[in-house]
């Protein structure tokens, strides 16, 4: 009996022992203690590592190693002044010229450019580098180099500067002529020194002229945030690739106001293989001074359209002056191209390759009459003949 009595409370020691392991070990989803549910573990949300809709990360990053800073300095020309070095005069006047500037007086500015080839071409604004002594290009790398001018266009405020420096990251040009407004794209570029940066808007309108910044205008305006230091940047669609470089802004205070202006992709590529080729840009010219028809002018001159370009003078023994082209005549058509307005008529006109005959059809005492006119080259701008 006592042997019996020994053996269950083995047993009933060896159950006791098993069941507390096993409630020690058990898993916390069940019950903790006899009688107690277990707390529930709370689920906590992770996001997916896929792109987020509405992101344009990819084009950014496709873009954004391509696009430099650009860091220039101008020293001021000085004039050989006997007493610029003069003890006596410095005394007075500091270290200065009798001009009245410092001989510290360096003139740094920043700006933007992109580069374009695996050769170093980099395309920029012409007033980002005019004038300027040295240029220095910074990669988002890190890397620096010093950048030497190809060639400059102030017509079309674009330029042309090169570096040397190996597995250079390009951007991919696309397509201007197939943007519309509406369409989202993003400005890259280094605004007020600080880094750079992206920013994004849509396509306000296309083909903008007439706002007197450059001799030849047909920019993309856009609402992206473009500032001080964004000239020269890029403006790329949503798949990364160039559609135009951004140039100026309108603002009344220096900062934006979401009204900017950039270069169409496909003006820039035909100036910068111009410039490339001949160090400037060769453009037709015909020797005219024009006014684009207003409905005072067509009343004026009793006048039944609105559309082309009224001579308003003549180069003598120029091009159109040889044709028979004279003030008062209407210019309709270049090379069959109609022409809307002064604007139209100096781009179609650029367009002809000097040397050869284009036709024209002006309008003269309400009669139209077909010209050939032997195109001229056009003549540098001041900035370039000197």
């Amino acid at each position: 009996m006592r042997r019996f009595w020994l053996l269950f409370a083995q047993t009933v020691t060896i159950a006791l022992a098993l069941y507390f392991v096993y409630g020690a070990l058990r898993p916390a989803s069940r019950v903790q203690q006899l009688g107690s549910p277990a707390k529930p573990v709370p689920v906590v949300e992770t996001a997916s590592s896929s792109l987020a809709p509405g992101s344009y990360r990819d084009a950014a990053a496709r873009a954004m190693p391509a696009v430099v800073n650009i860091l220039t300095l101008q020293v001021p020309k000085r004039g050989a002044h006997p007493l610029a070095r003069d003890p006596f005069f410095k005394r007075f006047f500091g270290d200065r010229d009798p001009d009245g500037e410092d001989d510290d007086d360096l003139k740094n500015s920043l700006g933007s450019g992109v580069i374009v080839s695996h050769e170093g071409y980099v395309l920029t604004n012409n007033h980002v580098v005019e004038g300027a002594d040295e240029i220095e290009v910074v990669l988002t790398d890190g890397r620096k180099a010093p950048a030497k001018v190809v060639g400059l266009d102030p017509e079309t405020d674009l330029a042309v500067i090169k570096i040397n420096l190996d597995k250079l990251p390009v951007i991919v040009l696309g397509q201007s002529e197939l943007a519309r407004v509406g369409d989202v794209v993003l400005a890259i570029g280094n605004p007020f020194g600080v880094g750079q940066t992206v920013t994004m808007g849509i396509i306000s309108a296309l083909g903008r002229n007439n706002l007197h910044i450059n001799s030849f205008e047909n920019f993309i305006q856009t609402d992206a945030a473009i500032n001080f230091g964004n000239s020269g940047g890029a403006l790329v669609d949503t798949r990364g690739n160039l559609i135009g470089i951004n140039t100026a802004i309108y603002s009344q205070s220096g900062g934006s106001v979401g009204i900017g202006f950039a270069i169409p992709v496909s003006t820039a590529k035909t100036v910068m293989e111009a410039i490339i080729k001949d160090g400037h840009v060769v453009r037709g010219w015909i020797g005219v001074e024009t006014q684009d028809i207003t409905p005072e002018l067509a009343q004026s001159f009793n006048l039944q359209r609105s559309s082309g370009a009224i001579i308003a003078g003549v180069v003598r023994n120029g091009p159109a002056d040889k044709a028979g082209i004279v003030p008062g005549d209407i210019l309709l058509t270049v090379e069959g191209k109609p022409v809307g307005d002064t604007t139209e008529m100096l781009n179609l006109i650029a367009q002809l390759p000097p040397g050869g005959k284009a036709k024209m059809t002006v309008l003269r005492k309400n009669r139209e009459a077909a010209l050939d006119v032997m195109v001229g080259k056009r003549p540098l701008p001041k900035e370039l003949s000197k």
